[in-house]
């Protein structure tokens, strides 16, 4: 029987009330809570969730994910499983199931509601209506993962509709994904039975939102940051808002968590109990989730801290257990072998040629993606690139670079195009990181340095990649072409080499692959590129165009 007592001064966050006490705990729960007149130096308060995460970005398997967000105080996800099952379908997303079970973590998977996510690019897999009703019906599965087709739900299509009618026959919320919806759009799709969003980039959008009943999820993760745009929703509508991370690299989850946003929101003066209800209740009420709300008969998941304004994590406790000390993870690694979908050749810097039809002109205006740093939105740009012997090029000097997406699942020409805004001066980063359908994506200001890198991941069947500089370097991915299955705090540390080595090309991102990644996620308005070719975001249309 494992028996012990803890004290401290309890953060009670649902009564908004802190007082000493000691908590009796036995076999996981907590059995009693007792007051008492003590004088403590730490504070206890439930412990933190992640209300929308995909495990998959961190490019850890969910067990080595878990191994470093206890440290931060971090006791649960509510975790999208969406980018495995588009690389896998519900093969990869029983793997995530059953490799979070393997450590004492709550992880709380959803089913992929939109897998693929358009018919306009080519993903691993599909996940049809009958393989959610199949998956809703599983304790472990929580609730329908984010309908990003919201032009769907708004035109009725019976698929689309299907899928919510089947989570909410099992009783289990529907999470939104709806960037810009405004108005009687959004009042629409939220009434279909949406009940939150995670892609807010402004307060006027979601407090709109709020308007009709939806919850917000501020998130601030490796690419997409919207805190600073959202944090003032947490004065006036505690109740009706959560944090989140959404994607967040290795690095930066080596770094933080959940517990970076409880700190900054304190820094700028949001009342204690409004933060910490975003942080630890409002995800456990809204998802119906196991974790414990520091209650008695709760389960005993609580974390100590030491005052409430440096939010220092000492300790975390899960069912009981201590997961987590000083920094330092008491989670041991747990091996695993790779699962994967990978069939794709060797490339040539030959197949990234445009060719243009006047074989004699000088230049050309041509249509360029831009990516824009902290969004995943783009902008629709055109530009005049330099052409020479009937060939269209980059042009470094204007920070307009050659972007190329490779289909990984059968063997297909590349999708070309050109994007500003990655400030690459040589070389060229690939990554098979490419959401939604997970194909291989690079920029590079030179085709033999896009052939290398992408070449670089298809020796490894994932990866991502840094080529120029007389120097290749690869992060292998073998898991789904995703995530890595070694230790954690190793993948973050071979994360921040790729990373400072693509700023040493000139990168002027602040998270490069993680941008990389999200230029071919064609729900993200507005110009986008998917192995198919460039993605008009606003008419959800292929352009039919190559520039």
């Amino acid at each position: 029987m494992n028996t012990f007592q803890i004290s401290g001064n309890l953060v009670d966050i649902l009564q908004q009330e802190i007082y000493p006490a000691t908590l009796h705990i036995e076999n996981g729960t907590i059995q009693r809570i007792e007051r008492n007149n003590g004088e403590y130096p730490n504070y206890l308060l439930p412990g933190f969730t992640d209300a929308h995460v995909h495990i998959e970005s961190s490019m850890l398997i969910p067990s080595e994910f878990a191994r470093l967000a206890v440290v931060h105080g971090t006791v649960a996800t509510v975790s999208d499983p969406h980018e495995i099952a588009n690389v896998m379908g519900v093969k990869g997303v029983e793997y995530m199931l059953e490799n979070g079970k393997k450590v004492p973590f709550r992880f709380n998977f959803g089913a992929p509601s939109c897998v693929p996510a358009t018919v306009f690019e080519t993903a691993g897999a599909t996940v049809t209506v009958a393989d959610i009703e199949a998956m809703l019906q599983r304790d472990d599965i929580r609730y329908l993962t984010e309908m990003m087709n919201f032009p769907g739900v708004l035109h009725k299509e019976p698929e689309v509709l299907a899928k919510i009618a089947a989570a909410k026959k099992a009783g289990k919320p529907v999470d939104g994904h709806a960037p810009g919806l405004r108005g009687e759009e959004a009042r629409e799709y939220i009434a279909a039975g949406i009940s939150t969003d995670h892609e807010c980039f402004t307060i006027e959008e979601a407090l709109d939102k709020l308007r009709y009943g939806m919850h917000i999820l501020i998130r601030e993760g490796s690419a997409a940051k919207n805190f600073d745009a959202l944090y003032p929703l947490l004065r006036d509508h505690p109740e009706k808002i959560m944090f989140c991370s959404d994607d967040k690299h290795p690095d930066n989850l080596e770094e933080g968590h959940i517990n970076l946003l409880v700190k900054r929101a304190l820094a700028h003066g949001i009342d204690l109990f409004n933060v910490l209800r975003a942080a630890c209740i409002n995800p456990v009420l809204h998802y119906k989730l196991d974790n414990g709300l520091l209650r008695e008969n709760d389960p005993a998941d609580f974390i100590l801290v030491d005052d409430l304004q440096n939010f220092n994590i000492l300790a975390t406790y899960i069912a009981g257990l201590k997961v987590a000390e000083h920094g330092r993870t008491l989670i041991d690694s747990i091996p695993s072998s790779p699962v994967n979908n990978f069939v794709c050749n060797p490339v040539k810097a030959t197949d990234f040629r445009v060719s243009v039809s006047d074989s004699s002109a000088q230049s050309l205006l041509a249509k360029v993606i831009e990516a824009l740093d902290g969004q995943l939105i783009t902008n629709a740009l055109t530009a005049v690139l330099p052409v020479d012997k009937g060939l269209l090029y980059s042009d470094p000097g204007q920070d307009i670079l050659k972007m190329a997406v490779v289909n990984r699942y059968r063997e297909a020409p590349p999708a070309v195009a050109f994007i500003k805004g990655f400030g690459l001066q040589q070389g060229a980063i690939a990554s098979s990181v490419a959401h939604d359908s997970h194909n291989i994506i690079a920029v590079g200001t030179d085709d033999e340095s896009i052939a290398a890198a992408i070449n670089a991941v298809i020796a490894e069947q994932g990866g991502i990649s840094v080529a120029g500089g007389n120097t290749l370097q690869v992060l292998p991915l073998p898991v789904a072409g995703l995530m890595s299955n070694l230790d954690g705090y190793t993948v973050a540390a071979q994360y921040s080499t790729l990373d400072k080595a693509a700023k040493t090309l000139g990168s002027t991102l602040a998270s490069p692959f993680m941008t990389l990644s999200f230029m071919a996620l064609l729900v993200i308005p507005h110009l986008k590129l998917s192995d198919l070719g460039l993605f008009d975001g606003d008419g959800f249309r292929l352009l039919g165009e190559r520039y």
